[in-house]
């Protein structure tokens, strides 16, 4: 582990690399192109100052770490500032109908991603109050699985899980196996998380239903629903090469939890069973009805409170029942366990959920949607498939997903619409998709994995090793541009 610490100056620099490209790129190209906005701020001191106040609010979130304070913070005030410029411009010139418009549509944006981890949130938070991932430890530490087979298992389970789960619900139930089998060892639970990261991210990007940016080119009509399978092998290449390095690194020693029999509560197989079904409503609804998955993940919020219900109504009868076959058996252990037995309370889960990645995930959405509006993202977009390859555009902006996220990232491309071949838009599918694993705060699985290990798993230590993460990302181009070369003589 020690031999990728020497050289500090390494990670500096590399994060001050990604700063730049992503911060001062669009101020550099020349104000021709068109913007989102009715008015050009991208050359305004306004616009510059917005630049600023952003990417001073990563640089406080990036030192969470150092500072003690909690990430949602920085980017909730860069927000509130940024569009109250936006607003202030725009009464000036007496179109404050345009500006509201644009930011109840950025709203709407967050809001469709806020719900939809909301839930997977309570339905993972309920799943632990039943002690399901305590089951699923006590059955790890049964088995006597050392670290490094728990960090391929769980890797490779987020991989396979994450095309069909998506890859933000993947990366939240496998961190909790993690945190609840090495409780308290912080350095394993950090390697462990940056591989579930890492696998969760690139198995999302070959499945429509992976990750929010593969929905949204799914939905554009661009690619098939097919044609996502051919970036598989790619997608196996990005995560297979970091998780062969990184597990070098792991000491091949067992947890050193004490194996203890765990009771799971009453339901917690039936709220499994809820949330895939849940999982399967999120999917129809896009399928069949071709409406926003979140619609479904919130029919199946109903589904648990409804299950909820029946565990309060039906308590009392459940624990008459098992007091009098513990009482038979002669179970004093069990009969103690059932004094400690209390209500099932579905809001109790919701409150439980990580408010502070849902303030982070508005923070940053309002933000990058503030410096779109004023025509920041655009420019971008615009400035790369006009003076560059698309080849190289497509990359540069994997690597800037990173850093500004690669949700509005992938809106900007698909609001460009740059005249690309098939192998093109696939490239740009995967690189926005595993771009993300560079930074712990570049995918939303990153950002929500860095909140439930919260002080294991932080953006400093994600960062120590972007290096051997770049790796596969490069080599998971490399295997596209190789694999798939047909597909970019094919347009349209």
């Amino acid at each position: 582990m020690h031999t990728l610490h020497h050289d500090s100056s390494q990670p500096r620099s590399y994060r001050r690399w990604l700063f730049l490209l992503a911060a001062l790129l669009p101020l550099l190209c020349t104000p021709a192109y068109a913007v989102v906005g009715d008015i050009d701020l991208t050359t305004s001191a306004i616009g510059f100052f917005a630049v600023a106040v952003f990417v001073l609010a990563y640089a406080l979130v990036m030192a969470e770490e150092k500072i003690h304070m909690r990430k949602s913070k920085p980017v909730l005030v860069a927000a509130g500032i940024i569009w109250g410029l936006i607003g202030w411009v725009y009464v000036q010139n007496g179109m404050s109908e345009t500006s509201e418009y644009a930011f109840r549509v950025t709203l709407l944006e967050f809001t469709e991603l806020m719900l939809f981890l909301l839930v997977a949130m309570t339905y993972i938070n309920a799943m632990e109050e039943r002690r399901v991932f305590d089951a699923l430890r006590s059955w790890m530490l049964r088995k006597g699985f050392s670290y490094r087979q728990l960090f391929w298992l769980t890797g490779g389970l987020a991989f396979v899980l994450s095309p069909i789960a998506d890859n933000l619900t993947t990366a939240l139930l496998m961190c909790a196996v993690i945190t609840k089998v090495a409780e308290g060892d912080k350095r394993f639970i950090n390697l462990a998380c940056i591989n579930v990261v890492v696998a969760a991210n690139a198995g999302g990007a070959f499945s429509p239903f992976g990750d929010i940016t593969t929905l949204m080119v799914w939905q554009a009509g661009i690619i098939q629903f097919q044609e996502f399978f051919i970036l598989f092998l790619p997608s196996l290449v990005n995560f297979l090469i970091p998780a062969v390095i990184m597990s070098i690194f792991i000491k091949d020693q067992k947890p050193s939890s004490v194996y203890e029999d765990v009771w799971l509560k009453r339901g917690a197989r039936r709220i499994i069973a809820l949330f895939l079904i849940t999982i399967a409503t999120a999917v129809m609804c896009h399928t069949l009805l071709h409406l926003p998955p979140v619609l479904g993940m919130m029919t199946g919020l109903g589904y648990l409170q409804f299950f909820g219900y029946y565990l309060r109504r039906s308590l009392p009868r459940s624990l008459e029942r098992k007091r009098e076959r513990y009482s038979r058996r002669g179970d004093n252990k069990k009969l103690e366990q059932l004094g400690g037995v209390v209500p099932f309370d579905v809001f109790n889960r919701v409150a439980r959920a990580e408010w502070d990645t849902l303030l982070f995930f508005y923070g940053v959405v309002m933000c990058v949607g503030g410096l779109g509006f004023m025509g920041y993202l655009g420019l971008l977009s615009e400035a790369l498939y006009t003076g560059w390859n698309a080849t190289w555009a497509n990359i540069v902006l994997g690597v800037v997903s990173a850093v500004v996220d690669n949700i509005p990232v992938m809106f900007a491309v698909l609001t460009m619409e740059p005249d690309m071949s098939h192998g093109h838009w696939l490239l740009i599918t995967l690189t926005a998709g595993v771009g993300g694993s560079l930074l712990s705060i570049g995918s939303a699985a990153g950002v929500a994995v860095m909140g439930q290990a919260r002080g294991a798993y932080t953006f400093m230590g994600h960062l120590r090793w972007a290096p051997v993460i770049f790796l596969g990302y490069v080599a998971s181009i490399i295997v596209h541009l190789w694999l798939n070369a047909d597909s970019f003589a094919i347009f349209g």
